[in-house]
């Protein structure tokens, strides 16, 4: 057995176990996340540093396009943690909500917490004027979110909850939303 089978396998039985052990665990999965977000922040204006990048907008108007950026990703990072908590869940996969949750930003994108995440990140690069933040540790965090949602937290969604996920995943797309027209029907 894999260690991506063995850590799918893991997920699904404490989100299928144990109350007191999920508790116990999300604080943890919470904490992880939070101080892995900041390593790639702090690693960006390290190498910003170390490399003598250039800042990437003059003073005052790095506040002022940031803040709406910012405010925006924790907006949704927020709307999106009370979805899970109205339906005694949270973000953290060891204490996930108990049923699919489609309503609020999940009925436009299927992980709109981390989307939350990204534009943080980016509104931070913006805000530290940092180059590598914006071009490079902000990108590179995507593309580890994306392989570990597709590797590892969408087979235990399946896992769990079955051709439910799969119908609303096939719907949904992953972060981007899509507006699109509807063709008109002839009568």
């Amino acid at each position: 057995m894999s260690l991506k089978t063995r850590w799918i396998d893991f997920l699904y039985k404490v989100a299928t176990g144990s109350q007191k052990f999920r508790n116990l665990l999300t604080p943890i999965g919470a904490i992880f996340f939070g101080l892995f977000t900041m390593l790639f922040v702090v690693a960006a204006l390290l190498v910003d540093k170390f490399l003598k990048l250039p800042k990437l907008l003059p003073g005052p108007l790095n506040i002022t396009l940031s803040l709406p950026v910012i405010l925006f990703g924790l907006f949704l990072m927020g709307w999106s943690a009370f979805q899970f908590l109205k339906v005694k869940g949270t973000p953290v996969p060891f204490n996930p909500p108990p049923r699919l949750v489609t309503n609020g930003p999940f009925a436009f994108v299927r992980n709109p917490m981390i989307t939350g995440v990204f534009i943080l990140l980016f509104g931070l690069g913006i805000l530290f004027r940092s180059v590598s933040l914006v071009f490079l540790f902000t990108p590179l965090f995507i593309l580890f979110n994306v392989w570990q949602l597709k590797a590892i937290e969408e087979p235990e969604l399946v896992k769990r909850l079955g051709s439910e996920y799969v119908e609303y995943r096939k719907r949904t797309p992953m972060f981007i939303p899509a507006f699109t027209l509807k063709p008109k029907r002839k009568k």
